[in-house]
C-alpha cells in the first residue's frame, strides 16, 4: 500500500552530511520525495511509496552512520500525494 512519510530528524544533524547520506540511502529503496535542513536545526524527510519500503529506509536512516547524531525523531504517516517524479536534496521550494 502506498503511503506519505513525514520525518523530521532532531540532535546534531545539520552539518554532518545528513542530508547527503539521506539522500545515497534513498537510492537503494522504491522511494520518492525529498530531505532539507529546516531553520532550527532539524532535518526534514518526505518520502513516498510502498509502505514496507519506506519503513526500510527509515530503519536505513536510523542504523546509518548518522545514528550518533540523531537524539530524537518524529514520525507521520499520511496519504501519498504523488508529487514526487525521485528522491532530491530540496534547498526549500519543491521541484
Amino acid at each position: 500500500m502506498e503511503k506519505r512519510l513525514e520525518a523530521v530528524f532532531k540532535g546534531r544533524v545539520q552539518g554532518v552530511g545528513f542530508r547527503y547520506t539521506v539522500d545515497g540511502l534513498s537510492k537503494k529503496f522504491e522511494v520518492k520525495g525529498f530531505v532539507k535542513n529546516l531553520p532550527d536545526g532539524d532535518v526534514q524527510v518526505v518520502a513516498e511509496g510502498e509502505e514496507t519500503e519506506l519503513s526500510a529506509f527509515l530503519l536505513a536512516i536510523r542504523n546509518s552512520n548518522l545514528k550518533n547524531y540523531i537524539r530524537d525523531f518524529e514520525i507521520e504517516w499520511k496519504s501519498p500525494t504523488g508529487e514526487f517524479n525521485d528522491f532530491f536534496i530540496s534547498s526549500g521550494g519543491l521541484r
